[in-house]
């Protein structure tokens, strides 16, 4: 039970104003007088009903103007606090429990608490703590963007913008952009695509909402890669969907007879470039898995994030590029070709889809970046973003090199290099015993950042040791003296 409060009596008020009112005070004497009745009317202490002093009164009991008190009394009758009446006076209203903080206030601990999907997404979370230096998977080397063209074509599209790139998007994207990045994908990785069926969102977590909130309904089936991208494993589970590891074999995803017998809803697969294992998706499995799809009505989320760096042999074709039947939602994005905080990433979809989709992104995320997606769309139609790619290649092979020659001169063939030979990262194993989480987090302790290769397992039993390393945002000559820090905390744990 909430303990009574002594309340202030009228005649008694202009001394309780008087004991807190400070003439030395830097702040206002409008600022003191309303602070120490509104504070006494939340409190309790000036009960309602009760009637405050005539504005004369009070002004000479504080020594201050008139009209000041004059303010502070239409201020709270404007805010709720008192009510006055023409010859009557003013007085303290009545203002509710909820205000006045009495005991019909929630429990704010339980106020607090989070929902059970919330809190099983931050349980489960998987978000690295740094986004930048040796050895952080995933992140491209920002300081060789070309800044300089950048700056121009946006001063340029700045000087010449239109209204609608300064206000909320409608539709799903530039035009320019959308034509742009079809005759890139065209091109570079054998998409299929019109420019009508690209959509620009804000990242590939965007686009996987997307996908999971029109594709699928809570409790629906999909497959994950196992180990697979912990992003998509919990935009899903955000979404109620039943999870389903399917483990990998040489040729990448590869679902056992009992799973084939129960088809999912959708399938989450990176064919190019397997995230984290850097598998390869042959196209006998390719082939199986389109057919399947098919045949089940299965819907495949293609992965395709960083196939552009690819060391001593060309890029593999993308999945879609095959898909005769109009299965297969492609996801591609900026991020690693360009830097991260751009966000701008984009689907390509099934004619059948854009529409849809581009109505429920203007719908629920209320979209942005027109200007920016301006600027990207003439960075590719001139052709700087295909010499940026040309340029980062040499130097992401050259660091892939100079990560293998350290790794072979601190461990020989002890240890081995899984998926090395593609993308941003490798994996450097580690005996089974190893508590590769432990591992990273002595090497964070270190100042070197990695992250444990169990963490992108569901079945935790099944999970294979080992350390993600990437090498995009570590210059050259900076590999060695990292990793020998690192491999002596390794060492530590075999």
């Amino acid at each position: 039970m909430e303990p009574i409060r002594p309340t202030i009596s009228s005649d008694a008020l202009p001394d309780f104003v008087l004991r807190q009112f400070d003439p030395h005070s830097p702040h206002t004497d409008h600022r003191q007088l309303y602070g120490i009745l509104q504070s006494g009317i939340r409190a309790a202490l000036l009960a309602a009903g009760l009637k405050l002093p005539p504005t004369r009164v009070l002004a000479q009991a504080l020594g201050i103007a008139r009209n000041t008190v004059v303010h502070v009394y239409e201020q709270l009758a404007l805010e709720g606090y008192v009510q006055a009446g023409v010859g009557r006076g003013t007085f303290v209203a009545s203002i509710g429990p909820r205000l006045l903080g009495r005991s019909t206030r929630p429990d704010p601990t339980r106020a607090a608490a989070l929902s059970q999907r919330g809190q099983q997404l931050l349980r489960e979370a998987s978000a690295a703590p740094l986004q930048w230096g040796a050895f952080t998977p995933g992140v491209p080397e920002v300081r060789m963007f070309p800044s300089a063209v950048w700056s121009r074509l946006q001063a340029r599209l700045l000087r010449q913008h239109t209204p609608d790139q300064l206000t909320y998007a409608i539709g799903p994207g530039d035009a320019g952009l959308r034509q742009a990045i079809a005759d890139y994908l065209q091109g570079a990785r054998g998409v299929v695509c019109s420019p009508e069926q690209v959509l620009i969102t804000s990242g590939t977590q965007q686009s996987l909402h997307l996908v999971a909130q029109l594709l699928c309904d809570p409790g629906d089936r999909v497959w994950l890669e196992d180990p697979g991208y912990w992003g998509a494993r919990s935009v899903f589970r955000a979404h109620g969907l039943d999870l389903q590891a399917v483990a990998l074999d040489a040729d990448g995803l590869a679902p056992s007879p009992e799973q084939l017998r129960q088809p999912p809803r959708c399938m989450f697969v990176s064919p190019s470039h397997q995230y984290p294992t850097g598998a390869l998706m042959g196209h006998s499995r390719r082939q199986q898995l389109l057919d399947y799809a098919a045949d089940h009505g299965v819907w495949v989320v293609e992965d395709d994030y960083d196939s552009e760096f690819r060391y001593g042999t060309r890029p593999l074709p993308a999945l879609q590029g095959l898909d005769a039947h109009g299965r297969v939602v492609y996801l591609g994005t900026f991020s690693k070709t360009l830097f991260p905080a751009l966000r701008i990433a984009y689907l390509v979809l099934p004619p059948g889809l854009v529409d849809s989709f581009g109505r429920a992104l203007n719908e629920l995320f209320r979209e942005g970046q027109t200007l920016q997606q301006a600027v990207l769309a003439r960075f590719l139609a001139e052709g700087h973003y295909a010499s940026h790619i040309r340029r980062m290649r040499a130097v992401y092979s050259a660091r892939h090199d100079a990560l293998i020659h350290a790794i072979g001169q601190h461990f020989g063939s002890q240890l081995p290099v899984i998926g090395g030979d593609a993308g941003l990262h490798l994996v450097l194993g580690l005996p089974p015993h190893t508590d590769d989480a432990a591992v990273a987090q002595a090497a964070l302790r270190a100042g070197i950042s990695t992250r444990p290769l169990s963490l992108y397992y569901l079945r935790q039993p099944a999970a294979t040791k080992g350390l993600l390393l990437g090498y995009g945002a570590v210059a050259e000559e900076d590999i060695g003296p990292r990793f020998a820090r690192l491999a002596q905390v390794v060492r530590g744990f075999l």
